[in-house]
C-alpha cells in the first residue's frame, strides 16, 4: 500500500514535500561535459511531480540542474507549481551587497524565475567572517521578494545559533543525517527544538549503502562511485563494515515486519526525528527512478519495538566525530576526495599580516575595527615564536556588536576571529597555549565554556575565566589568547 507524500510548512511562505528529490547526480552524469537535454530531463522531473513529489533540491554546482528545474517551472505556473530549493556556495572572500546580489540573481536567471523558493547558503570556513555579511544581505534580498525562504547547509549547531542570534531568519539547515551518521540528533536537534529552524536531511541512504543490496555482502574495495566513496568513509569512521552490517540486519528485520524495503526503513527513521522537515533522496534522471518504492515511505511508521531494535544496533557502532558539517572543515575529512586541507589552505585568509616597522622580524594583524585605530593596538602580534592575541569581542565590520544578548554565540564568533588572526600569522588552534575569558554574567559560564571546548577540547591550553563588572556596549564576553609556534623538528627531537 502507498500513501500520498506528506508535506511540511518550513515557513509562513513555503510548504514542501517531506520527501525531496535531490538532483546532485546531474553533476555526475554531466561530469564528462555532455549536458542533459533540459526538456527531456524536465520530463523526468514531471514524473516525480505527478506522483506528488513536488519539491526538488539542487545547487549552483550541480551541473545543469537549475536550468532543468527552470524548464519544469516554466511548465507549471499554477496550483501544481513545484518547489525549488537551490544553494549558493561562494568561495570565502568579501561579501559586498553587489557580490551577494549577483550570486542570487544568477540563481534566478538559471531557474527562469523572479523568486527562489528556498535559497540555502554554504560557507567553507567560518574563520572568514564574511559569511555573516552574506546572510544579512540575503535577508535584505528576501525582504525585497527575491527569496521566499532562507536556509543554510552544513552549519554546525554553534554557527547556526550564531546566525539566529544575529537576527538571520533561517528556516532550514541541510545536513547529513542517517542511521550511520547520527550527529544531528545532538546539539543541532536541541537548537531546532528551541527555534523555528528545521533540518533537511541528505545522505539518508549513505549513497545507496543503506539498502537491501548490501545486506550480508562483503566489504567493497576499489570504489569508483563518488557518493559511495564518501559514505564508505562514514562507515569506516563509525567502526567499520561489521558494525554497519548489524545496522542493516536490524533495519531488514523492521522492513520485513512492515513489508517495505530496507531503504524505506532507513529513510523513515530519519523522517521521524522531530527536528527533520524533509529527507532528500537522489534521483538519477532517466536511469534509476524509485518513485513507487519511495511512496511506500508514507504507508507505515516505526513503533516502539522498531526503535528499540534499531537503537540496539546503533549502540554497537561509534558516533561520527564532530558536529554536522565538520567533514568539510576539519579532520577527519569524510568526503569523497578525502583530505580537504589543501583546498582549505588555498582559500583566501580573512586578514593579512604586515611587518612591524619598529621591531625587526615581528609581524602583526589588523582586522579593521574602529577601536584598533582609536586605541592604537593590533588584533595579534607575533614576536619570534610567540603570538599574542588582544582581548577580542564579537565585532563585525567597524563596530557592530554581533549577536547581542547571546554570550555563547558571541564566544563562537570571537574564537573564529582569533583563529583567523592566528592563521594570518601561520598558526592554528593547536598552537594556542593560553586563553583568558572575561564575562559579565555568571549564568553564561557553561555556554561560553562549551563554545571554548568546541575549539580546544583536544588541545587544552591553560585558561583563566573571570566575571567582571562589565564590558563596553552589548558585549557579554571578551577573549584573549597566546600561542607558541614550535618548529616540528624541535618537537620530534
Amino acid at each position: 500500500m502507498t500513501a500520498a507524500p506528506l508535506r511540511h510548512a518550513i515557513s509562513n511562505e513555503l510548504e514542501i514535500s517531506r520527501l525531496v528529490t535531490g538532483l546532485w547526480q546531474v553533476a555526475d552524469i554531466e561530469k564528462n561535459g555532455d549536458l542533459l537535454d533540459p526538456e527531456k530531463a524536465a520530463d523526468h522531473l514531471d514524473t516525480y511531480l505527478n506522483a506528488g513529489f513536488s519539491t526538488f533540491d539542487m545547487a549552483d554546482h550541480y551541473g545543469s540542474a537549475e536550468i532543468i528545474s527552470g524548464r519544469l517551472l516554466a511548465r507549471h505556473q499554477n496550483a501544481r507549481r513545484p518547489q525549488i530549493c537551490t544553494k549558493w556556495c561562494p568561495e570565502p572572500g568579501p561579501m559586498t551587497a553587489e557580490i551577494v546580489r549577483t550570486g542570487v540573481q544568477e540563481r534566478l536567471d538559471r531557474l527562469g524565475t523572479d523568486c527562489v523558493d528556498l535559497l540555502q547558503f554554504h560557507w567553507w570556513s567560518f574563520e572568514h567572517p564574511a559569511w555573516l555579511d552574506a546572510l544579512h544581505e540575503m535577508t535584505r534580498l528576501k525582504e525585497e521578494g527575491l527569496i521566499r525562504s532562507l536556509g543554510v547547509t552544513n552549519f554546525d549547531a554553534a554557527h547556526l545559533r550564531l546566525a539566529l542570534a544575529d537576527g538571520i531568519p533561517l528556516a532550514t539547515n541541510q545536513v547529513s543525517f542517517s542511521m550511520v551518521d547520527r550527529r544531528a540528533l545532538g546539539q543541532l536537534s536541541e537548537l531546532c527544538a528551541s527555534s523555528d529552524v528545521k533540518l533537511l536531511a541528505y545522505g539518508t541512504l549513505c549513497g545507496g549503502f543503506l539498502s537491501d543490496r548490501w545486506l550480508g555482502k562483503e566489504e567493497p574495495r576499489d570504489l569508483t562511485d563518488w557518493s559511495k566513496m564518501k559514505y564508505k568513509r562514514f562507515i569506516d569512521a563509525t567502526g567499520g563494515w561489521a558494525g554497519f552490517q548489524r545496522i542493516l540486519d536490524a533495519a531488514a528485520e523492521v522492513a520485513s515486519k512492515h513489508q517495505v524495503s530496507l531503504a524505506n526503513v532507513a529513510t523513515r527513521w530519519v523522517l521521524e526525528q522531530p527536528a527533520v522537515a524533509g529527507v532528500i533522496v537522489g534521483a538519477r534522471l532517466g536511469e534509476s527512478e524509485h518513485i513507487a518504492d519511495n511512496a511506500k515511505l508514507f504507508s507505515f511508521s516505526l513503533d516502539v519495538e522498531d526503535q528499540k531494535r534499531l537503537d540496539q544496533a546503533f549502540r554497537t557502532t561509534q558516533n561520527v566525530p564532530g558536529d554536522c558539517g565538520d567533514e568539510y572543515r576539519r579532520p577527519p575529512f569524510l568526503t569523497a576526495s578525502g583530505d580537504l586541507s589543501h583546498h582549505l589552505a588555498e582559500m583566501p585568509l580573512a586578514h593579512d599580516a604586515a611587518p612591524v616597522d619598529h621591531r625587526p622580524g615581528a609581524i602583526r594583524v589588523l582586522t579593521g575595527s574602529d577601536w584598533e585605530e582609536i586605541a592604537g593596538y593590533c588584533r595579534a602580534h607575533k614576536v619570534g615564536d610567540r603570538i599574542l592575541v588582544s582581548g577580542t569581542t564579537a565585532v563585525a565590520g567597524l563596530s557592530r556588536a554581533v549577536a547581542p544578548g547571546d554570550a555563547a554565540a558571541q564566544a563562537t564568533y570571537i574564537l573564529d576571529k582569533i583563529l583567523a588572526a592566528l592563521s594570518a600569522l601561520g598558526a592554528s588552534a593547536k598552537d594556542v597555549v593560553r586563553t583568558r575569558i572575561y564575562i559579565v554574567d555568571e549564568d553564561d559560564v557553561l555556554d561560553i565554556s562549551k563554545a571554548h571546548g568546541r575549539v580546544f577540547s583536544d588541545i587544552k591550553p591553560a585558561n583563566t575565566l573571570v566575571v567582571v563588572a562589565g564590558l563596553i556596549g552589548d558585549h557579554r564576553v571578551e577573549i584573549e589568547a597566546e600561542a607558541v609556534l614550535v618548529d616540528s623538528k624541535s618537537v620530534s627531537d
